[in-house]
Parts: C-alpha cells; sequence; structure tokens
C-alpha cells in the first residue's frame, strides 16, 4: 500500500497538461487547452484540459477528472496503480513489498496479462543479448537486416529460443499463471497436452502501446516455416483494431514534428527510426482501422503513407483512404521506387537524402487516388465510372468545403469532365454521408432515455424542477415502492446544487459577522462551506443523498489541511509579488518621469499587485477542495466531484478574452447559496405537506374531526412557512427550476 503521505506527493506533483499530452495532442485555447478526446472516437476536439484546476473533462462522452482520474481511464488501472504509474512518470520513490501469491491471484485479468507480458518482454530481450543462440540467430538475423543494437534495445527486440519449452519453464519457475500465458498466445497447447511456447525460434517484435505497456508480440521465422510471422491473438490487453505498432516510440515525435508516416511492417518502422524519420508507426500489414486512424489523430492530424510502388497493394490500401479524410485529417502519399521498402530505402539514404526524396515526393492523397485508379482503365467506360465515382466518394469525405471545390477543380481536369458534373455528384454523396453520420451520432449520443430521471443529460439538469406535493404524487404513483434511485429523489438536484457550490467555492468568504449585536465587535468572516454547516445544523437537517452527505463530511474535514496549504501558498505568492514588486519599481526608476508620474505608477504598481494577490487566492481556494476530491480513492467520490466540478458550457473564445464579459458565480455567492438552501428548505416543506395532505385525504369523512383540526392547522402553518420561504426566493411560487 502507497502511505498516504506519498500519495498525496504523487497528486501535488501529477500535472494534467503533462499527464494528458503522453495520449493527447493539445492545441492552447484561451485559458484552456482542447484535443481529440482518447476515450472516443470523433472529428473535431471535444476534450477540454484546464491546467489551473489540473482536470480535464470531454463535453462528449463525458469522461475525464484529475489526473489519477484520466490514467484510471485511459489505462483501465485500479487507484492504487495508477498512483504507481504517476510515480514512475515523476520519479517519485514508492516502497511496497512484494506481492504473495495470493494477492498476485487476486489482480484482475488484465493487470495479470499486463505483468506477464512485460515480464515476457524482458526475457526474450535478456535472451537475443546473452545466450549464444540468441546471438548467433536472432542477432545475426536482425544485423544483416540493418538494424543497430541502439534500435534492438530502443524497441526492446528479442528471440524465443528453440527449445520448445524453455518460456514456459522460466514462467513456471517464476510463479506467472500458465494460462494466462495461453490467454496471451505465449504458451501453447499440443494434441497430447503438452505445453509449448508458440513463438519458439523467431525474433520477437512486442508491440507497446501509447502508454509503455506491452500488449502483444509478433514473431518472425527464421527456419522458413509455414508461417512467416504469428501474432498474438486478441484479448482483453490487446485489440488489434485499436493499435499500431511503434506508436510508444514515435508519439514524442509525432507531436513534435506534428506528422505521421504510416508504413506496414514492423522492420520497416525500425529502418525509418534508424534513419531519423522517428515519427513512424506500422499497421502491420492489416487494413486502416477506424481505431488506428483516432489512435493517429490524437498526436496530429497530418500523416503519409509509404508506398514500395506495388501496383495490387496500393489499390488495397486506397481502401482506407476514406476513413482517414473522414477523420478530418491532412493525408498525403509517398510512393517509393521500384524494389524498394521503407526499410530498404531508409538504409540506402543518409536521414538527409530521405527527407529530401520525402519533400520531393510527397503527392496529395485525392490527386494520386486519380491517377492510380486512371492508369489502366485505358477505354473501359464501366471501369472509367467506378474509378470516376471513387474519386467522388474520397472528396465528399473532405470536411472543409473550400477544400473540396479545390479538388473539384483538379479531379475535373485529371478526369476528364465538366466541373459541374463532379460538384453535384460530391454534393449528394457529402449530403448522405452527413445524414449517416448524424443517425450514428444520435445512436451512440442519445440511447434509450430515462424519462425524467435526474442528471441524465445536461438538458434535462437545466430543467430539473422543485416538485409540488401534486406533481410528487403523480410522478411517484406508477412507479415500484422501494425502487427509487437516488437521482430520482425529489431533493436530489436541489441538493446537488447545494454540494456543488460546496466543491467549487467552500473555502470563499459568503458573509461577514459582528462578534457584537450592536456591530460594534470584532468582524469575522464565515465561509460558504460554514454556512451550509450552520443552516443545516440549526434546522437539525443533512443530505439525504448518501454521496453527497459523504463529500460533505470530506469537505468538513479538509478544513485544517486547506489551512496548511493556504499558508504554504500565500509565503509562495508573497515571494513571487515581491519578484514583481522590484520589477516594477526599477521599470518606474529607469524612466523618465515626474515626481507625481512616479508616485502615481507606484500606487498603480501597488494596487495592481494587491488585485493580482486577491485574486490568486481566490483561484487557489476555489480549486483546492476539488483538485482534493478529484483525486480521492473512493471512486464513488471522486466520479461525483469530477461531474460537479466540470465546466457545463464551454465559452466562446470572444468571452474567454474578456473576463469581465460574463458575471462569475463567485461574485453572486451572497445570492446565490443562501438561494439554493431556501429552495432546498422549501421542497423539504414541500414534502412534509404532501404527506400531511396524504394523512388527512385518509381520515377525511372518518368522524376524527379533532385529528382533521390539527391536521389542518399544521397545514396551515406549513403553507405560511413556504409562503414565506417563497418571498425569501424573491418569487410568488416556489418553482425555482421549473419543468417547460
Amino acid at each position: 500500500m502507497i502511505d498516504p503521505i506519498t500519495a498525496q506527493k504523487i497528486k501535488d506533483a501529477a500535472d494534467i497538461v503533462e499527464v494528458v499530452s503522453d495520449y493527447v495532442h493539445l492545441t492552447r485555447r484561451g485559458a484552456n487547452y482542447m484535443g481529440l478526446c482518447p476515450f472516443h472516437n470523433e472529428r473535431t476536439p471535444s476534450f477540454s484540459v484546464n491546467k489551473r484546476k489540473n482536470f480535464c473533462f470531454c463535453f462528449s462522452c463525458k469522461k475525464g477528472g484529475s489526473p489519477v482520474n484520466f490514467v484510471m481511464e485511459k489505462e483501465g488501472l485500479s487507484y492504487h496503480d495508477a498512483l504507481l504509474h504517476l510515480a514512475r512518470k515523476y520519479g517519485i520513490e514508492v516502497q511496497e513489498r512484494e506481492l504473495t501469491d495470493e494477492e498476485r491471484a487476486e489482480q484482475s485479468e488484465r493487470e495479470s496479462m499486463l505483468v506477464a507480458n512485460e515480464w515476457a518482454m524482458l526475457k526474450m530481450e535478456k535472451d537475443i543479448f546473452d545466450t549464444e543462440e540468441g546471438r548467433d540467430i536472432g542477432l545475426s538475423y536482425l544485423y544483416g537486416r540493418g538494424v543497430t543494437e541502439e534500435a534492438v534495445k530502443k524497441f526492446h527486440l528479442g528471440y524465443a529460443l528453440d527449445k520448445g519449452s524453455a518460456l514456459t519453464s522460466a514462467a513456471k519457475n517464476a510463479g506467472y499463471n500458465i494460462d494466462t500465458l495461453k490467454n496471451l498466445g505465449l504458451v501453447g497447447t499440443s494434441k497430447e497436452g503438452r505445453e509449448y511456447d508458440r513463438f519458439r525460434g523467431r525474433v520477437i517484435f512486442p508491440i507497446i502501446n501509447s502508454a509503455g505497456k506491452v500488449i502483444a508480440f509478433g514473431g518472425r521465422d527464421l527456419k522458413g516455416g509455414p508461417a512467416k510471422y504469428i501474432n498474438s491473438p486478441e484479448s482483453i490487453v490487446y485489440k488489434k483494431s485499436n493499435e499500431l505498432y511503434g506508436i510508444y516510440q514515435a508519439r514524442a515525435d509525432i507531436v513534435k514534428e506534428d506528422k505521421c508516416f504510416l508504413v506496414e511492417g514492423y522492420l520497416d518502422v525500425i529502418g525509418m527510426w534508424q534513419s531519423g524519420m522517428r515519427n513512424t508507426v506500422a499497421s502491420s500489414g492489416t487494413a486502416l482501422t477506424d481505431g488506428q486512424i483516432a489512435l493517429i489523430h490524437r498526436f496530429t492530424e497530418n500523416i503519409t503513407l509509404i508506398y514500395d510502388g506495388d501496383a495490387a497493394g496500393i489499390k488495397a490500401s486506397l481502401r482506407g483512404i476514406d476513413m482517414l479524410l473522414g477523420h478530418k485529417m491532412k493525408v498525403k502519399v509517398l510512393l517509393l521506387p521500384d524494389g524498394d521498402d521503407p526499410d530498404s530505402f531508409a538504409r540506402k539514404h543518409t536521414p538527409e537524402e530521405f527527407r529530401k526524396y520525402v519533400d520531393e515526393h510527397e503527392t496529395d492523397i485525392i490527386r494520386f487516388k486519380a491517377q492510380v485508379l486512371l492508369a489502366d482503365i485505358r477505354k473501359d467506360p464501366q471501369r472509367r465510372i467506378d474509378a470516376v465515382n471513387s474519386v467522388v466518394q474520397s472528396i465528399a469525405h473532405i470536411p472543409d468545403p473550400i477544400s473540396r471545390d479545390v479538388y473539384i477543380q483538379e479531379c475535373a481536369s485529371i478526369l476528364g469532365l465538366q466541373e459541374d458534373t463532379i460538384a453535384k455528384s460530391v454534393a449528394r454523396v457529402r449530403g448522405e454521408l452527413v445524414d449517416k453520420w448524424k443517425r450514428e451520432r444520435t445512436k451512440r449520443d442519445f440511447p434509450t432515455q430515462i424519462p425524467n430521471a435526474a442528471g441524465n443529460n445536461e438538458q434535462e439538469e437545466s430543467k430539473q424542477s422543485v416538485s409540488s406535493p401534486i406533481n410528487t404524487v403523480s410522478e411517484k404513483e406508477n412507479q415500484p415502492r422501494n425502487v427509487v434511485k437516488p437521482t430520482e429523489s425529489p431533493m436530489f438536484p436541489l441538493e446537488r446544487v447545494v454540494i456543488e457550490y460546496c466543491i467549487k467555492y467552500g473555502f470563499l468568504e459568503l458573509c461577514s459577522v459582528m462578534t457584537d449585536e450592536n456591530d460594534e465587535g470584532d468582524e469575522y468572516s464565515i465561509s460558504v462551506l460554514d454556512y451550509v454547516a450552520e443552516e443545516l445544523e440549526a434546522d437539525s437537517q443533512s443530505f439525504s443523498v448518501d454521496i453527497f452527505a459523504k463529500i460533505f463530511e470530506l469537505l468538513k474535514a479538509m478544513r485544517d489541511d486547506y489551512a496548511v496549504a493556504l499558508e504554504n501558498f500565500s509565503a509562495k505568492l508573497n515571494e513571487d509579488i515581491e519578484k514583481r514588486r522590484k520589477s516594477g519599481i526599477n521599470n518606474i526608476a529607469s524612466s523618465d518621469m515626474s515626481v507625481m508620474e512616479i508616485e502615481r505608477a507606484e500606487k498603480k504598481l501597488e494596487e495592481e499587485l494587491d488585485s493580482y494577490r486577491n485574486e490568486t487566492l481566490i483561484e487557489f481556494s476555489k480549486d483546492y477542495p476539488g483538485r482534493q476530491l478529484a483525486s480521492h480513492e473512493d471512486g464513488e467520490v471522486r466520479n461525483m466531484v469530477t461531474e460537479l466540478i466540470r465546466e457545463r458550457h464551454q465559452l466562446s473564445h470572444i468571452y474567454m478574452r474578456d473576463n469581465n464579459v460574463v458575471e462569475r458565480d463567485e461574485d453572486r455567492l451572497g445570492v446565490l447559496v443562501p438561494r439554493a438552501m431556501t429552495e432546498w428548505k422549501g421542497e423539504l416543506l414541500n414534502l412534509r405537506l404532501k404527506e400531511l395532505f396524504t394523512r388527512f385525504h385518509d381520515i377525511s369523512g372518518k368522524g376524527d374531526s379533532e385529528a382533521e383540526s390539527k391536521l389542518m392547522m399544521e397545514m396551515n402553518a406549513l403553507m405560511r412557512l413556504r409562503s414565506q420561504v417563497a418571498k425569501d426566493i424573491g418569487e410568488r411560487i416556489l418553482s425555482p427550476r421549473s419543468k417547460k
């Protein structure tokens, strides 16, 4: 287990922009960063990263959170293992005891597979260097193919000893579950029931995902067997359609170059890497898939497909072009000379010569496709029609209308057709595609919805109302009793608003109070959190939704830690302000101003520093609760806080450039928080009135006039109280979030 102090150290060190950048190509947008969501395929960025809040969120699939939550979601790790992942990233030492066999067996199947794969990779990597067979056969083959020792180590290439069950025996001796290795495809079973190494006698190419996890292997035969390559089967850690060989080694260079080269095989990637083209990945001989394209698009929108000149192979690969264009990729093609593949071409040329060849021979994909398809159709009308329709289909996938027009003009010239004819065909196909995408998106984003369930989507969220007694009865009459979910409780939307204010603004000042009734005593401030706590205590109330009650108790317990953190932050802030003051004074002193101008400049400087201090402290206090709870070990707390602190709407860049355009909630807390508490109390009165109405209905006309009279008096008192509550809210009718 990780001790709490070390865990907090890891959380404090983790920077959300750095963590997300390992998976996503980010672009600065105002105060935030935006990128394509790593959790689902999308064509336009909806994934927002807020560095100040140390928080990320996808406005489409609703996933995100703190660095810990992000790593858990992306890698499928437990809370504990996500902390270890971040500790390794930031070089934080974590002392842990060795796991027992029982604890290892209790780990999830996914974690067991990842551990077993990494062990197998390290063993086969060691065997290629440390055994005579590995050196004489494995290394000799790789060196003969021009692979350097640096590349062997960089890509963790290895060799599986040709000894029948060498890996199997070593795994057993190391305490690994052989069934796990069988599921991974490392160990097979013969017809006689004998276990053997599936990759024996082969050079091994580990397949590592973008997070650095070993998920599969490819093995190259060196003995002339029937299968030149064998690969790991698909498993819960390896989905071939979502992975690319070399992505882990290439991702940083893809981001740096803002470009990705796509080749076919393992050695092509390695050859390109050795030639300095380190932003290269391979589809491993399979047709491109949406998952692979989305993986590349997380790092760049520019891709160059490299072909080796084989006509049949080129035509087959053209089928993936429409998918690339549909993902808003900017696609080019590089055709190598006959007889060369990326590996051989890279070995024949220096990095400078290779890059020059790329610059001179890269071709736009649409033009390339038109030329390839028309190259051998001769005078066959039907084949010509098919070629034209294929090109039209590809142009229709291009999202930018200007680019489509340019391609229409150029392809009209290449294809020998009227520009208007191609334009009409493209418009028709484009319309069909847009309709198709809309249907797919609607199906994905709006599955069967549960009516009247609070929090299902943002439209429902904004329409949640405080139910009147009549509405409450009608909504619940047709539902099974004792099967009410928290989100179906009439208190849920009201308590949600209050707890959201507590998380976002709990440590900010709500109001000031005098210790003396005559306003002559000392003044002290009440925070939002303290105000809510006092209001609840005064009315002997508490949160009825369990998760809100848990979060509220965690917030109250956080007060002391917050005070210490604020003191430390203030000390660092004072140092920063002092540096700014000295710099400002030096600038004033070096300027040519009169004494009065200097005084005004110094006064303005102090005002600016005071404003900077206040705003910075406010931002720290706002962010502190969310940063802590969004990384909490309790998954229910973590997920609810992630949902509550996310920004529900992304402001336009115009508004983001001017913070004064939109009135901030923190400037209206004196109105918003008391109103939220009053609405909550009002709904409690509604529920109590509903109960009394039901009781009155049950006894009415049964001769118990005394009981009827008492109930009537209590109902009248509650209705007067409710009227007062409604007056406090500023409305005649208590319906602050009425459904329309």
